[in-house]
């Protein structure tokens, strides 16, 4: 009952390895050859550097953009942060004020709220720094001596930008955008009693991370002139003027990763492809070199 137990066992294994796509050759029928070693150990080396590319690959996170026509943040309520920051160094803090209008009818003069007035060169300039919000239509801020009690004869409007950006701050490596387009504008040796015209086109913009985190910020693109301004009375009131449009289009970074499906499957076809090529030059060599052989000993008979 054993013996038939055993040869049944048997025989249902040799059905079995007949679906053996791998079938093994006997180790005495293989033959080494020093031309196999070498393109052996190349395709090793060439493995090994495709596969440190594709993990450098898989590890590294990449970050695709898109364009698309809408408003992303539409939870912010038709509002837009803003944070400026800029020096005058010829004009007292005193006179310094910003006013803010758009054509919702929005009529601001002296805006004042969470800004900071830090006095330059011993009280002689100023720099002025401020976060404020704006709606999302058409408009502009300026920065004057419109609010100040009494209009100085000749205000300097010379200035330095150290930054203007809208929304939240994105410091992303991998992300090269326009953010803060104005920053380092330099406009001391302009004269100073001309008024100077920045025109901003800003673009909203979005980025998510790989877990899904959106941050909304908006770059923008500027134009400026230099001009001098007269008043109704005859009298130049310079002012620095940020005249601002909103562009429908929305720039969308988003960060991918590589999924590990593909990662495997293209490990496989590097490993199986190089060691198929391999396999097909060193029998391409090793047919060559014994033909040759033969060439050469039927030419000593």
């Amino acid at each position: 009952m054993q013996m038939d137990l055993n040869l049944t066992h048997k025989k249902q294994r040799a059905l079995l390895e007949r679906f053996d796509i791998y079938r093994k050759v006997p180790k005495d029928l293989t033959q080494p050859t020093y031309t196999g070693a070498i393109i052996s150990i190349c395709c090793c080396l060439f493995i090994l550097f495709l596969f440190l590319s594709e993990l450098t690959g898989f590890i590294t996170t990449e970050v695709v953009n898109e364009l698309y026509v809408d408003d992303p943040d539409k939870d912010s309520g038709g509002k837009i942060d803003v944070s400026l920051n800029l020096s005058l160094p010829n004009l007292h803090c005193e006179l310094v004020g910003l006013d803010i209008q758009d054509e919702m009818g929005r009529h601001e003069v002296g805006h004042i709220d969470n800004s900071m007035k830090i006095p330059l060169n011993n009280g002689a300039g100023c720099r002025f720094e401020g976060q404020f919000s704006i709606n999302k239509v058409p408009g502009n801020f300026h920065v004057s001596t419109h609010s100040a009690t009494a209009q100085p004869q000749n205000p300097d409007m010379t200035h330095v930008i150290h930054k203007l950006s809208f929304g939240d701050t994105l410091q992303v490596q991998n992300v090269h955008g326009a953010f803060n387009a104005l920053g380092g504008a330099d406009r001391l040796t302009s004269n100073p009693l001309a008024s100077h015209d920045y025109i901003l086109k800003i673009v909203p913009t979005v980025y998510e991370d790989k877990n899904g985190k959106q941050r909304y910020s908006y770059q923008y693109t500027v134009a400026n002139k230099e001009y001098v301004a007269y008043s109704h009375t005859g009298r130049i009131i310079p002012a620095i003027w940020f005249r601002y449009d909103l562009s429908p289009i929305t720039v969308k970074y988003t960060e991918r990763r590589q999924p590990l499906y593909r990662f495997i499957t293209t490990i496989c076809a590097i490993i199986g492809g190089t060691f198929t090529v391999a396999g097909i030059l060193d029998s391409c060599i090793f047919t060559a070199s014994e033909a040759w052989k033969k060439i050469q000993l039927g030419k000593m008979h």
